[in-house]
């Protein structure tokens, strides 16, 4: 608002000329021109309400909150309106002061210049607002790269395709009849069970113990207890041993771990190697490959997975075919409703309770989308006052130069070099400090994309095309003006 409004300053110099002349105060031009600013503040408050009450329904569905406008509270509109006023008086207590400081005679013989510490403002002011321009768009480009990773990454199992129903009321004591019968069921490819969800094993202990095992060395591992065909099921790769099976009874004292697990434990040659867990003394008999079972905020823990020899709670694990969803979950509905009528149906896909550890970061990822085109657009509107106002200023430089020969494109460069060597200021200004916060943000997760400059890259020549896209109207206009009405005297 600033710079848009002493943009249009020469537009209005001969009016403050003829008012103080006529005797007019300069306490009542400033009077005046933040009298100008409050009105268009309150016009602006009106806008942006009946902005607000449009769109509070989809921030609403984007962040999963239920904000109301508390429109029946006095104190709302009394802070409302106070914060109003405050915009008003702060946009336009500069431009009032420096339109006011007019002095008459200058104005009137048309001799006004711009004063050196109010372009210093200007500049600073664009400066500023692309500055949080770029860092806003590095952070959107910073987030969204982030939550392409954590969608796309190998977790280490198939999370598609795979379902698990929880395993409550009589389907604890027949789970081995709806295995047997869920096999029957075309589209189903394997089922397993498991005491924890897929992607939720929060369990720990360090009653762990194995040969060669220092007395004084007590790490922590996560641990589940799973049932046949686990591997299968899950889709996660087997590197060492097997899955366990009906065929070997010792199974009951068999131990799988995964890769993490195995470093701590230090087997260079596991399988067949003692093991201990929680005092029952067996075998690991498998090693699979380290996958997330928890998000990727987390490092992967050391695992070990027991046989599950009880009937108590947990999930059912089913993998199904692609393209036969549909079909399965009627299959396994009306299977559960013949095993466990008193129970209703009820299921969960693993890739969607995978996207749930990410919800804030999906919702992180469109705001800043929205808030990112909102700075730029501002910062446009700031660029957009600047090269108005040295097209003002320049207006009869720019009909000398046309009239000696200069070229559109020479003309053009000479008005969006120092605007464009602002955006460069105000990029070398933001990179710094966008790579710190981003850092910081990044570093709440185990996983996560490098710190390229291809982001600061691309965020650059985006602030840099939406600068010269701004500017690039009024020079050219300006440009292109006939140079006898830039040279006219009055």
């Amino acid at each position: 608002f600033m710079n848009l409004t002493t943009a249009r300053s020469m537009k209005r110099a001969r009016e403050i000329g003829v008012r103080k002349v006529i005797g007019a105060k300069r306490g009542a031009l400033v009077g005046q021109f933040l009298g100008e600013s409050i009105v268009l503040a309150i016009v602006a408050l009106v806008v942006a309400l009946m902005l607000a009450v449009l769109f509070l329904p989809l921030f609403n569905s984007i962040t999963g909150k239920h904000i109301t406008l508390p429109m029946e509270e006095p104190g709302f509109w009394c802070q409302l309106l106070g914060l109003t006023l405050l915009t008003g008086c702060i946009a336009g207590s500069y431009p009032a002061l420096y339109l006011s400081s007019f002095q008459p005679v200058k104005v009137l013989k048309g001799t006004l210049a711009s004063v050196g510490g109010a372009a210093m403002l200007r500049k600073g002011l664009v400066v500023v607002q692309f500055v949080l321009s770029t860092i806003l768009i590095i952070g959107t480009l910073v987030v969204s790269k982030q939550i392409d990773y954590m969608q796309t990454i190998d977790i280490g199992f198939q999370r598609e395709n795979l379902v698990y129903i929880p395993l409550e009321g009589r389907l604890t004591e027949k789970y081995a009849l709806f295995k047997q019968e869920a096999l029957k069921l075309p589209g189903i490819r394997s089922v397993s069970s498991m005491t924890d969800a897929p992607t939720d094993l929060d369990n720990g202990t360090t009653n762990m113990n194995w040969d060669g095992k220092a007395p004084d060395y007590i790490p922590s591992f996560t641990f589940s207890a799973v049932d046949y065909d686990y591997v299968r099921t899950m889709g996660i790769q087997l590197l060492a041993g097997r899955d366990f099976s009906t065929a070997f009874p010792t199974d009951s004292v068999g131990y799988m771990v995964n890769e993490a697990a195995l470093e701590k434990i230090g087997y260079k040659d596991p399988i067949g190697r003692n093991f201990t867990f929680w005092g029952r003394k067996g075998t690991i008999i498998g090693v699979v490959r380290n996958f997330h079972f928890t998000s990727l905020h987390d490092p992967i823990m050391p695992l070990v997975l027991r046989f599950r020899q009880d009937n108590g709670s947990g999930n059912i694990l089913v993998r199904i075919q692609h393209g036969q969803t549909r079909e399965v979950l009627a299959g396994l509905e009306n299977l559960c409703k013949q095993l466990n009528p008193g129970f209703p149906f009820t299921y969960q896909f693993s890739d969607q309770e995978y996207q749930r550890f990410y919800t804030s970061e999906i919702v992180i990822g469109q705001l800043s989308r929205c808030f990112a085109a909102l700075a730029i657009s501002i910062s446009c509107l700031g660029l957009l006052g600047l090269a108005l106002f040295t097209a003002e200023q320049r207006t009869k430089e720019i009909g000398i130069r046309k009239v000696l020969g200069a070229g559109v494109g020479r003309l053009f460069a000479l008005l969006s070099k120092d605007l464009l060597v602002l955006v460069l200021l105000a990029f070398l200004i933001a990179a710094p400090l966008a790579w710190w916060a981003m850092s910081r943000w990044l570093a709440d997760y185990s996983y996560h994309i490098p710190m390229g400059a291809g982001v600061f890259i691309m965020a650059g020549l985006l602030a840099f095309l939406i600068a010269v896209a701004t500017v690039s109207y009024h020079a050219v206009k300006t440009a292109l003006a006939n140079p006898v009405k830039s040279l006219r005297t009055e």
